[in-house]
């Protein structure tokens, strides 16, 4: 577990943002990941939102250098096994149940597990956990909700996602228990259907400035 949490530290330290992905065409996964890394931002969640999320996810392990590609909506035991064998180099968790711990255990994937309150991130820490997704960010108390956290809990670092945009991720990313930000705006649907990778690099790079 100590292992698998200095690979999650490294990939949420490779830049101020994680883009969390939804891809609806295969033949977009890619280009878009190519763009975001000439951007700056490496490390990519593909959520497992959509029918061809599998199959996007293993096209950008194979084919995009530089990226760091990971699985994001990993609910189920069999997903973990499915994100492994597709060549995820990291997963993510909207939450945790005790079925989904077990098989990270038994996996050689890193999981980044979401929490939502103080207990439950006490809970992960009594199984090894120091590094974890803050979800849904800005419904579940944002970044005060955090703040407050790192009182009585200073050792655990966090990835807020849920809510996160450029105009409240500095307020995020200036507190000490947060390491990076998950993010959707940094690929919007209108650009990514558009084909504008230009677009997405210039996002991206913005991202890159944020403190």
């Amino acid at each position: 577990m100590e292992n698998k949490q200095k690979i999650i530290h490294d990939i949420m330290t490779l830049a101020p943002v994680i883009p969390v992905v939804v891809v609806e065409e295969v033949g977009s996964a890619v280009a878009l990941a190519r763009a975001l890394v000439a951007g700056g931002l490496p490390a990519i969640e593909v959520t497992l939102r959509t029918p061809i999320a599998m199959e996007a996810l293993k096209a950008i392990a194979d084919e995009v250098e530089g990226a760091f590609v990971g699985a994001g909506t990993v609910v189920t035991p069999a997903q973990i096994k499915q994100v492994e064998a597709a060549g995820a180099k990291f997963m993510v968790s909207p939450g945790v149940s005790e079925n989904l711990l077990d098989a990270a255990d038994d996996s050689a994937l890193p999981l980044l597990p979401g929490t939502a309150t103080a207990s439950e991130v006490m809970n992960l820490g009594e199984r090894g956990y120091s590094h974890m997704k803050f979800f849904p960010g800005s419904l579940a108390g944002g970044a005060p909700y955090l703040k407050a956290l790192s009182g009585p809990l200073p050792q655990y670092s966090f990835c807020p996602t849920g809510g996160v945009s450029l105009a409240n991720a500095s307020e995020y990313l200036a507190l000490q228990n947060v390491l990076c930000v998950g993010g959707s705006w940094v690929a919007p649907k209108n650009l990514v259907e558009a084909g504008d990778w230009d677009a997405i690099t210039k996002l991206a790079s913005d991202a890159v400035k944020l403190k």
